[in-house]
């Protein structure tokens, strides 16, 4: 991993490389410069950029920048400069959208090889003819030539995940009979067109990489006997590296999802790097998709399986990932939990780019680091009792000189919270009442594929003692108890929702959280009623349609899960498990890039999932439901669960108020209406800012992050 590496003339200090990533605020330099800058900083040798259209036509959207407009040129400067600046180095993609543009952009009807209907973009495109073909193979070049002009060290020729010139390659979407098509070696004919413009326009010895399709998982499409000829072609041709993307916007297998097993998809870039190698091709291949760690990362790379490992949204979490783990402290490093809420959901609209388990993310600017206190103890997080009170005695001793905040709460509020004050330099204890710290994603670390939800309370439970926050679990706080703080940030999360059930005497009867604290005694039931069908809901049924709820899984369980769910015919395994909901859609409030995996896994065990019923009362055979038509359904059940929402959790907030403390309330507990983690993140990291700033703790010029930075 950390052994120097070429990419043609372009040499790097180690392995790794920072996937191309839309930020949807391109558009703003000093934001971008900022996001680079600190990620080149941690560690990232090579970044690639978001995709830039090489024309108007090819524009993924109205937040993407265009080669040559003004914009652009602003927007590179600043990443230019910031990249540069920090000792990495920054490739330029070249994308082009082809029949996944969106026609409202700029009132262009998208442009590609056929007329074949797109899902994604909702339109079918118009076929390019001859003159189109030709201009569009130009834009390449000039936005080639433009790229190295401007200093970029490389660039990257987006031809994967079904855009303009993975359809050209690809039998569903290529239906030409002309030079461009009607063959897999006339499907080629494009792709190398644009290589070699690309490649002529930036001149000898630039480096070009080539995003290439390993496979498209689309029914109809090419197989991956074509892409590996094809790579072998591009070789051949003078890329200098080839980057191996999987699957389209509309495949029907998930490719980056937690779901997805950890470097699922290396083995199809493994693959073509075989076929090069037989071929005598040197040709540098780097692979990509779910490795949200260096380990990982090392292995791929030890086993020979890749050049180069990509990692995008893994620098989204941490931008230091490179330096921690270099320095031998990965357990420092803030793991991507592939939840793709606050990145590739967003990326697919307008809201700008950021992470959940990391708010900072695309907001360096706006929250810029600060300098670590000095003197910081590490020790290890430590369990207490209530004996004491905690505003006063030695909990408080080493702060004499410095106000003290308490943070009542250890979920992601927080945690973030707590964490951001810390790193402002104000002294931080944090309460809470179960026995570790994490809230809810304890539960989620539970379910088949979260289990990287856990990661994230890995990272709190070193990172916050390294800052110096004494943690207390165990501890169910009073608001007498703290009346020695200058500050309380109440982050008690929330409560399941009572429903009240008639009949509840004739079954077992559970909120969610028992569900979760026993999943196995559920699964050996022969029926099981969940009442509710939002997020909770769809992970406590796929936790329940698990071999071994509750146990992590191996990797072997988790490929032979993923093949299971995503590859084999429906199952009628767990029909007994059925989830109901009186509006709304099965697992709304689950993102769009991951409901429809969540419930495809739910289908393929044959789990029900009710919508428009209303419940009437339980029987000892189970839950009397009115259906959508309004006649009676009996869902036979021998217990029945309750996941139909959450309440804020008020009591200490009403204590704090009744004596005259100062306090603010984040996350859940201030409302739990549309509670999702990246909310709660971001209020943990918009409070503790806000907070540090009104105890004068706040730097107002935090040194640039500009040079190599040490850790953390």
């Amino acid at each position: 991993m950390f052994t120097p590496g070429a990419i043609g003339t372009l040499n790097l200090p180690h392995r790794i490389v920072m996937g191309s990533m839309h930020l949807n605020f391109e558009s703003d330099p000093r934001a971008l410069g900022a996001f680079y800058a600190e990620r080149a900083a941690g560690g990232a040798a090579l970044i690639v950029t978001g995709g830039t259209a090489v024309n108007r036509e090819g524009s993924g959207g109205r937040t993407y920048l265009v080669s040559g407009s003004g914009a652009f040129q602003e927007a590179a400067g600043a990443a230019l400069e910031a990249v540069h600046d920090a000792g990495g180095r920054l490739a330029l993609q070249l994308f082009h959208a082809g029949r996944y543009a969106f026609e409202e952009t700029y009132g262009l009807r998208p442009l590609a090889p056929s007329p074949v209907w797109s899902a994604y973009s909702r339109s079918t495109p118009a076929a390019m003819n001859p003159e189109q073909i030709a201009q569009t193979l130009e834009d390449f070049a000039g936005a080639a030539r433009l790229a190295r002009e401007l200093g970029f060290d490389a660039v990257e020729i987006m031809g994967s995940e079904g855009y303009l010139v993975n359809q050209f390659a690809s039998a569903a979407t290529n239906l030409r009979d002309d030079d461009w098509g009607g063959d897999a070696v006339r499907r080629r004919a494009f792709p190398l067109a644009v290589l070699a413009a690309v490649r002529d326009a930036a001149g000898p010895g630039f480096p070009v990489i080539f995003r290439l399709s390993g496979d498209d998982l689309v029914p109809g499409s090419s197989p991956p006997a074509e892409y590996a000829a094809l790579a072998t072609a591009l070789a051949a041709a003078g890329a200098d590296a080839l980057n191996i993307g999987i699957g389209w916007h509309e495949s029907q297998i998930p490719t980056v999802q937690a779901l997805v097993p950890h470097g699922h998809w290396l083995p199809v870039a493994a693959r073509i790097k075989a076929v090069l190698a037989e071929h005598a091709c040197p040709v540098p291949v780097i692979g990509s998709n779910r490795i949200n760690s260096l380990g990982q990362a090392e292995a791929a790379l030890a086993a020979g399986q890749v050049d180069f490992v990509s990692m995008a949204r893994p620098f989204l979490a941490d931008p230091r990932i490179v330096a921690k783990s270099s320095a031998g402290r990965p357990e420092l490093v803030n793991t991507c939990i592939a939840c793709n809420e606050a990145c590739i959901d967003r990326s697919l609209g307008t809201e700008p780019v950021s992470c959940l388990v990391n708010p900072r993310a695309g907001r360096e600017a706006a929250y810029p680091l600060e300098v670590q206190p000095a003197g910081m103890r590490s020790g290890p997080a430590e369990g207490s009792s209530r004996s004491a009170p905690a505003g006063s005695g030695p909990a408080l001793s080493r702060f004499a000189a410095r106000p003290a905040v308490a943070v009542a709460g250890a979920g992601p509020a927080g945690l973030q919270a707590a964490a951001t004050l810390a790193s402002h330099g104000v002294p931080v204890v944090l309460f809470e009442a179960e026995p570790g710290i994490g809230g809810q994603f304890l539960l989620a670390g539970k379910v088949p594929g979260k289990a990287d939800f856990l990661e994230t309370i890995r990272y709190f439970e070193h990172e916050l003692p390294r800052l110096g926050v004494r943690i207390r679990t165990g501890v169910r706080v009073q608001a007498a108890e703290l009346t020695g703080f200058s500050h309380v940030v109440v982050a008690t999360g929330v409560l399941p929702r009572t429903v009240t059930l008639p009949g509840r005497e004739m079954l077992p009867v559970l909120d969610y959280r028992a569900a979760f604290a026993a999943p196995a005694a559920l699964r050996a039931l022969p029926g099981v009623a969940v009442v509710g069908a939002g997020g909770i809901a769809v992970d406590l049924a796929h936790l329940l349609i698990s071999p071994t709820p509750g146990r992590p899984e191996t990797a072997q369980q988790a490929a032979e899960r993923f093949a299971r769910e995503f590859s084999g015919p429906p199952g009628t395994d767990h029909a007994g498990i059925t989830l109901l909901r009186r509006g709304g859609r099965i697992g709304a409030g689950i993102g769009p890039s991951t409901r429809w995996a969540a419930l495809q896994a739910l289908r393929s065990a044959g789990v029900r999932m009710l919508t428009g019923v209303t419940v009437r009362y339980l029987t000892d055979a189970g839950l009397l439901v009115s259906g959508p038509e309004g006649g009676d359904l009996l869902i036979p059940a021998d217990a029945v669960v309750v996941a139909a929402g959450q309440v804020e959790n008020t009591e200490l907030a009403r204590g704090l108020q009744a004596q005259g403390t100062a306090f603010s309330v984040i996350g859940g507990a201030a409302s739990a209406a549309g509670l999702n983690a990246v909310r709660a993140f971001a209020e943990g990291l918009e409070c503790g800012t806000a907070l540090a700033a009104a105890l004068g703790t706040h730097r107002d010029s935090p040194p640039a992050e500009r040079k190599k930075a040490p850790l953390p």
